[in-house]
């Protein structure tokens, strides 16, 4: 079976780590009798140089005719690229907005698993971490603040900003219907977190994922604030199974639980929609000061491949083989710059992407 793929090595580390993921990609296609067809595009501060936009419509045509998308990272120094000079609807990480809107992919999955090789690296107290924590994010992905109308304005000589942050019971309805199905795949626990104490939104939030948990009769659903949830993201992390959340909250809370887990560089993320069609990258950003050094982590963007095999081309086994073979590259004790450790063998991003890829048979 062959599957298309749209590539975006993107910026910084991005080429780098993206040349491991179809390394690996490529093994599994050899083990399993799959064949994989590339697609290579520009977004982001790469498609600013040759285009002067971060995403064309021609590229987001492209990859439209994929069966999925593989992304590298987007973006650069904000205070050293020229790229954070231009307005901004044409810098960087714009094209990453308009890339999930015009794929249509509200869905933003993004697991936070302690790998148990990886548990020294934990920032948290042993006696916090205890038997360990496997957490997923669910986060709504094309509403709220960020995609909200926004303006800057004079009032009385003084400078006035304003940020529409608005949802409607539809655009709620779907993502927490993500939420529970993503639990009853798992622990069939979900915690719903809003801030219902004071935004309207949140309270709309509240409403309509309490209508949607009657059709779940077999998932526990929770609420809780945000800011309480920060804290016991630090607090217990164990008590999470599913963290159902929208657009910016789930932005924070995602990037809190990854470093949790000991380093950004080792979790994936899935963006979906109403279709097979999804985007898949690393949590992490570009890393500009170790880009072409040969130590960026790929391990995110290989994970972010195995998410891309199960849920856009239904293959679980072949997804389980990658992450049984990041498992036992780690359990071998080698490790990139971001996880070393006393006693592990430090290796370069290439080595890594050949370590895993050797471990697929």
């Amino acid at each position: 079976m062959e599957y298309s793929i749209a590539v975006i090595p993107g910026d910084g580390i991005g080429p780098e780590i993206i040349r491991e993921a179809k390394k690996v990609l490529d093994k599994v296609g050899k083990v399993c009798g799959h064949s994989f067809r590339y697609t290579e595009l520009l977004m982001g501060g790469a498609s600013i140089d040759v285009h002067g936009v971060p995403l064309t419509e021609e590229t987001l045509a492209a990859a439209k005719k994929c069966d999925a998308v593989l992304l590298g990272a987007v973006g650069g120094n904000v205070g050293v690229s020229n790229w954070y000079s231009l307005p901004p609807e044409l810098r960087p990480e714009a094209g990453l907005l308009k890339i999930r809107k015009g794929l249509e992919l509200f869905a933003n999955l993004r697991p936070a698993l302690l790998f148990d090789d990886l548990r020294k690296a934990c920032p948290l107290k042993e006696e916090i971490i205890g038997e360990g924590f496997d957490l997923m994010v669910v986060r709504e992905l094309t509403g709220g603040l960020y995609f909200g109308e926004r303006k800057t304005v004079i009032e009385n000589g003084l400078r006035k900003a304003y940020d529409m942050l608005t949802y409607d019971e539809e655009e709620i309805r779907r993502i927490t219907q993500v939420g529970f199905e993503t639990a009853r795949k798992r622990r069939k626990k979900l915690c719903s977190v809003d801030k219902a104490n004071v935004i309207d939104s949140s309270r709309l939030w509240r409403q309509v994922v309490k209508e949607v948990a009657k059709d779940y009769p077999d998932v526990e659903l929770s609420d809780m604030l945000v800011d309480n949830c920060a804290m016991q993201l630090v607090k217990d992390p164990g008590q999470f199974d599913v963290i159902l959340t929208e657009n910016m909250f789930g932005d924070i809370l995602s990037d809190e639980a990854s470093m949790i887990t000991g380093s950004i560089g080792m979790l994936p993320s899935a963006s979906l929609g109403k279709t097979k069609l999804g985007l898949y990258e690393p949590s992490h950003g570009s890393a500009p000061d170790i880009a072409g050094q040969n130590k960026a982590n790929p391990m995110a963007t290989i994970l972010s491949a195995a998410m891309m095999l199960r849920y856009s081309f239904d293959l679980e086994a072949e997804a389980l083989k990658v992450e049984d073979a990041v498992r036992s590259v780690l359990s071998k004790g080698y490790r990139t710059v971001d996880i070393t450790s006393p006693g592990s063998t430090l290796v370069g991003t290439d080595e890594m992407g050949d370590l895993i890829a050797e471990e697929i048979r």
